[in-house]
């Protein structure tokens, strides 16, 4: 019996990773279970849930700032990940952070105002936010999750009752973690750097300036675990990977501006 539940677990698992194939912005196969509308559906839901329970900031020269930004990014996104159109908001705390969430929504939190020096670094941001969505990584997080779980499940069955076998399983959890699901956090956020830099570039911020906001992220961050422990590549990883997108973000950004793409927000 624990070899045939085991085998269609197997199975299921199999099924499920040939069933969910897909291909990231950059060409990155990816596993993607859930339907959009569902995924689109949760995120606009928790972006309600946020806006009830933590301060807005309504109107001022921050919230005015951001949304210039944001309006300067977001006709270089294609109509398809915004569902009913974008919208922004500003929350008043001293996070360092911002986010966008699947169904077109994006929240800035005043903290980060403070270590964005001006409008090219929070257009840095801001599109690598989007780029997330862009590149539909809420789903291949939660399908990377599910497909674990259901891997781990079927060789949980295989292990029936032998403590030592069981102790094996608790190991390969462990393995799951560092070896699955977080390298996956850490190919997320250098695809959105990647996207975001041709993003921002489009929308005529200049690129250069994600370099000097990283290291301005890295000094408000203080002291960071192992790049391998870490859903974030280190500081120096991050840069050099920015250093080397330059040259053709720049072009991009030259051809932006040389098409009257020249976004004036108050910095």
């Amino acid at each position: 019996m624990i070899a045939s539940g085991s085998r269609a677990l197997a199975a299921l698992v199999l099924v499920a990773l040939l069933s969910a194939c897909a291909t990231s912005p950059t060409g990155r196969p990816q596993l993607q279970f859930m339907p959009d509308a569902q995924i689109r559906s949760m995120g606009v839901e928790a972006y309600r849930e946020m806006q009830d329970a933590e301060p807005v900031l309504e109107a001022g020269p921050r919230v005015a700032r951001v949304e210039c930004v944001a309006e300067a990014i977001i006709p270089q996104v294609p109509d398809e990940y915004a569902g009913n159109g974008w919208e922004v908001t500003v929350f008043e705390s001293d996070q360092v952070n911002a986010f966008a969430l699947p169904g077109g929504k994006i929240g800035v939190y005043t903290g980060l105002l403070e270590v964005t020096e001006n409008s090219d670094q929070l257009a840095a941001v801001i599109a690598h936010e989007i780029a997330h969505v862009m590149a539909e990584h809420a789903n291949e997080r939660m399908s990377t999750e599910m497909a674990t779980a259901l891997g781990l499940g079927a060789l949980q069955v295989a292990a029936g009752d032998d403590p030592q076998r069981r102790r094996l399983m608790a190991v390969l959890g462990v393995g799951a973690q560092v070896g699955i699901i977080l390298p996956f956090s850490r190919t997320h956020e250098s695809e959105a750097d990647e996207i975001g830099l041709g993003l921002m570039a489009d929308a005529g911020f200049d690129p250069r300036a994600s370099v000097a906001l990283w290291r301005n992220m890295a000094d408000a961050g203080g002291e960071a675990p192992p790049e391998f422990l870490s859903t974030h590549p280190s500081g120096e990883t991050r840069i050099a990977d920015l250093r080397a997108g330059l040259p053709t973000a720049i072009y991009r950004y030259e051809q932006a501006r040389a098409a009257g793409r020249r976004p004036d927000c108050a910095s």
